[in-house]
């Protein structure tokens, strides 16, 4: 009997790593994310031009028309910088995370090379989303204390855009914070664990 089972268990195939395929598939499945959120953020900014009328004047032409552009605020042009970074980031991690899909054993090694660069876009990304949305608050809501006046009920499409722009941009930073705790949590299955047992 003893010998009968020790032979079923040596034939037995050895544990499919299901924990390990959930992981590299969760890890592609986020980087598109990245990738969609960045550049659905960055053409939802650029497209955000509107014009209105500012102001009457007595003299031809009698309105004087103004142009809301994301370029007009050094803000909103570092958040689109920022935010085509993570997009073209997200795109060619996608791209390679799919790749190691089929190279069993090569997801572990490019977990441990884009954690570091995942955390410094996070930073990037956050920045460009605070500053951006810090901004945009400004233009909806003003500020008396110091005499800054709302837009946003002039440029409403423009503020739209805008806000949409931010938001999709969070979702994006959220997705990165969920790529890194992957990250972190598959390379903490590789570290061997010892028993210390008397």
């Amino acid at each position: 009997m003893a010998s009968t089972a020790t032979e079923v268990e040596k034939a037995a195939p050895p544990p499919v790593p299901a924990a390990k395929d959930s992981y590299a598939v969760a890890d592609v499945v986020l980087r598109f994310l990245v990738f969609a959120s960045g550049l659905a953020a960055v053409l939802v900014m650029v497209t955000s031009k509107e014009t209105q009328v500012v102001a009457q004047i007595p003299i031809p032409p009698f309105l004087v028309r103004r142009a809301a552009k994301f370029n007009h605020s050094p803000a909103f042009v570092f958040f689109v910088a920022a935010l085509s970074v993570a997009g073209f980031y997200g795109l060619i991690t996608t791209l390679i995370s799919l790749f190691a899909l089929s190279k069993p054993g090569s997801h572990t090694r490019l977990v441990s090379h884009f954690i570091i660069f995942d955390v410094l876009l996070l930073g990037i990304t956050a920045a460009a989303t605070g500053a951006a949305g810090a901004v945009a608050y400004i233009g909806l809501k003003g500020n008396k204390h110091v005499q800054w006046n709302k837009i946003c009920h002039v440029y409403g499409d423009f503020c739209k855009h805008v806000g949409g722009s931010v938001a999709v941009s969070l979702f994006g930073s959220v997705m990165l914070a969920l790529l890194i705790l992957l990250s972190v949590r598959s390379l903490s299955k590789k570290i061997p664990r010892h028993n210390h047992s008397h």
